[in-house]
Protein backbone atom coordinates (compact mmCIF):
# COMPACT_ATOMS: atom_id res chain seq x y z
CA UNK A 1 0.00 0.00 0.00
CA UNK A 2 1.80 3.39 -0.93
CA UNK A 3 0.34 5.41 1.96
CA UNK A 4 2.02 2.67 4.48
CA UNK A 5 5.48 3.02 2.30
CA UNK A 6 6.86 3.67 5.65
CA UNK A 7 5.99 1.14 8.01
CA UNK A 8 7.26 -2.00 8.24
CA UNK A 9 5.27 -5.46 6.97
CA UNK A 10 4.76 -6.06 10.43
CA UNK A 11 3.32 -2.79 11.46
CA UNK A 12 1.50 -2.44 8.09
CA UNK A 13 -0.10 -6.05 9.24
CA UNK A 14 -0.79 -4.85 12.32
CA UNK A 15 -3.11 -1.80 11.18
CA UNK A 16 -4.95 -4.00 9.28
CA UNK A 17 -6.45 -5.66 12.14
CA UNK A 18 -7.67 -2.38 13.59
CA UNK A 19 -11.39 -2.80 12.24
CA UNK A 20 -11.34 -5.97 13.99
CA UNK A 21 -10.06 -4.81 17.30
CA UNK A 22 -12.86 -1.93 17.08
CA UNK A 23 -15.61 -5.05 16.00
CA UNK A 24 -14.63 -7.18 19.06
CA UNK A 25 -14.45 -4.12 21.21
CA UNK A 26 -18.08 -3.26 20.30
CA UNK A 27 -19.18 -6.89 20.78
CA UNK A 28 -21.27 -7.44 23.34
CA UNK A 29 -20.74 -10.90 25.60
CA UNK A 30 -17.83 -12.86 26.63
CA UNK A 31 -17.72 -14.31 22.77
CA UNK A 32 -18.78 -12.58 19.70
CA UNK A 33 -22.04 -14.35 19.06
CA UNK A 34 -22.62 -15.15 15.32
CA UNK A 35 -24.66 -12.05 14.58
CA UNK A 36 -22.59 -9.85 15.68
CA UNK A 37 -20.39 -11.29 13.71
CA UNK A 38 -22.14 -11.62 10.81
CA UNK A 39 -22.65 -7.81 10.90
CA UNK A 40 -19.39 -6.75 11.88
CA UNK A 41 -18.16 -8.79 8.31
CA UNK A 42 -20.60 -6.97 6.43
CA UNK A 43 -20.23 -3.68 7.64
CA UNK A 44 -16.47 -4.15 7.17
CA UNK A 45 -17.22 -5.26 3.56
CA UNK A 46 -19.38 -1.96 2.81
CA UNK A 47 -16.90 0.45 4.20
CA UNK A 48 -13.93 -0.96 1.56
CA UNK A 49 -16.61 0.98 -0.98
CA UNK A 50 -17.74 3.84 0.85
CA UNK A 51 -14.70 4.89 2.81
CA UNK A 52 -12.91 8.39 2.55
CA UNK A 53 -11.01 8.73 -0.06
CA UNK A 54 -8.21 8.94 1.61
CA UNK A 55 -8.63 5.31 3.78
CA UNK A 56 -9.48 3.34 0.21
CA UNK A 57 -6.50 1.13 0.28
CA UNK A 58 -6.65 0.62 3.78
CA UNK A 59 -10.08 -0.51 3.75
CA UNK A 60 -9.91 -2.81 0.44
CA UNK A 61 -6.87 -3.88 2.17
CA UNK A 62 -8.16 -4.36 5.55
CA UNK A 63 -11.57 -5.77 4.14
CA UNK A 64 -9.71 -8.70 2.52
CA UNK A 65 -7.99 -9.74 5.91
CA UNK A 66 -10.86 -9.15 8.52
CA UNK A 67 -12.75 -12.22 8.61
CA UNK A 68 -9.60 -14.10 9.08
CA UNK A 69 -8.26 -11.15 11.59
CA UNK A 70 -11.49 -11.31 13.64
CA UNK A 71 -11.28 -15.38 14.13
CA UNK A 72 -7.23 -15.22 14.89
CA UNK A 73 -7.87 -12.21 17.77
CA UNK A 74 -10.64 -13.87 18.80
CA UNK A 75 -8.13 -17.39 19.69
CA UNK A 76 -5.39 -15.29 21.35
CA UNK A 77 -7.24 -12.36 23.20
CA UNK A 78 -8.36 -13.28 27.06
CA UNK A 79 -12.28 -15.04 26.76
CA UNK A 80 -13.41 -12.70 29.50
CA UNK A 81 -15.34 -9.24 27.89
CA UNK A 82 -13.37 -7.30 30.95
CA UNK A 83 -10.05 -8.64 29.99
CA UNK A 84 -10.33 -8.59 26.22
CA UNK A 85 -11.38 -4.54 26.59
CA UNK A 86 -8.53 -4.06 28.39
CA UNK A 87 -5.80 -5.90 25.98
CA UNK A 88 -7.79 -4.48 22.97
CA UNK A 89 -7.05 -1.29 24.67
CA UNK A 90 -3.29 -1.85 24.73
CA UNK A 91 -3.30 -2.71 21.67
CA UNK A 92 -5.02 0.02 20.02
CA UNK A 93 -2.48 2.47 21.65
CA UNK A 94 0.28 0.68 19.99
CA UNK A 95 -1.80 1.56 16.26
CA UNK A 96 -1.84 5.03 17.54
CA UNK A 97 2.14 5.03 17.33
CA UNK A 98 1.92 3.53 13.84
CA UNK A 99 -0.80 6.06 12.87
CA UNK A 100 1.57 8.86 13.68
CA UNK A 101 4.05 7.67 11.34
CA UNK A 102 1.09 8.43 8.48
CA UNK A 103 0.74 12.12 9.38
CA UNK A 104 -2.15 14.09 11.13
CA UNK A 105 -4.69 14.00 8.82
CA UNK A 106 -4.61 10.63 8.11
CA UNK A 107 -5.04 9.43 11.88
CA UNK A 108 -7.45 11.89 11.98
CA UNK A 109 -9.65 9.92 9.45
CA UNK A 110 -8.47 7.20 10.32
CA UNK A 111 -10.21 7.43 13.88
CA UNK A 112 -13.48 8.96 13.00
CA UNK A 113 -13.55 6.15 10.23
CA UNK A 114 -12.82 3.61 12.94
CA UNK A 115 -15.30 5.56 15.37
CA UNK A 116 -18.26 4.98 12.76
CA UNK A 117 -17.57 2.04 12.34
CA UNK A 118 -17.68 0.93 15.90
CA UNK A 119 -21.23 2.80 16.18
CA UNK A 120 -22.72 1.02 13.22
CA UNK A 121 -21.35 -2.29 14.23
CA UNK A 122 -23.52 -1.39 17.82
CA UNK A 123 -26.26 0.11 16.08
CA UNK A 124 -26.60 -3.42 13.44
CA UNK A 125 -26.62 -5.52 16.40
CA UNK A 126 -28.82 -3.62 18.53
CA UNK A 127 -31.62 -3.62 15.46
CA UNK A 128 -30.85 -7.06 14.83
CA UNK A 129 -31.87 -8.23 18.57
CA UNK A 130 -34.38 -5.65 19.06
CA UNK A 131 -36.21 -7.04 15.75
CA UNK A 132 -35.62 -10.26 17.36
CA UNK A 133 -37.34 -9.61 20.65
CA UNK A 134 -40.09 -6.80 19.01
CA UNK A 135 -40.99 -7.18 15.87
CA UNK A 136 -43.70 -5.27 15.63
CA UNK A 137 -43.35 -1.35 16.91
CA UNK A 138 -44.29 -0.70 20.35
CA UNK A 139 -43.89 2.64 21.75
CA UNK A 140 -41.61 3.08 24.21
CA UNK A 141 -39.69 0.27 23.44
CA UNK A 142 -39.06 0.14 20.18
CA UNK A 143 -38.78 3.69 18.73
Amino acid sequence: MKVFRNLTEQQKHALLKFPAYISLLASTGDKMDETERMVAIKLAHTKAFSCQPLLAEFCRESEIVFADNLTQLEAVLPKNKNERDVAIRIELLKLEMILLKLGKEYGSIMHQSMKTFKEHVLKAHHSVIEDFLFPITIPGLSD
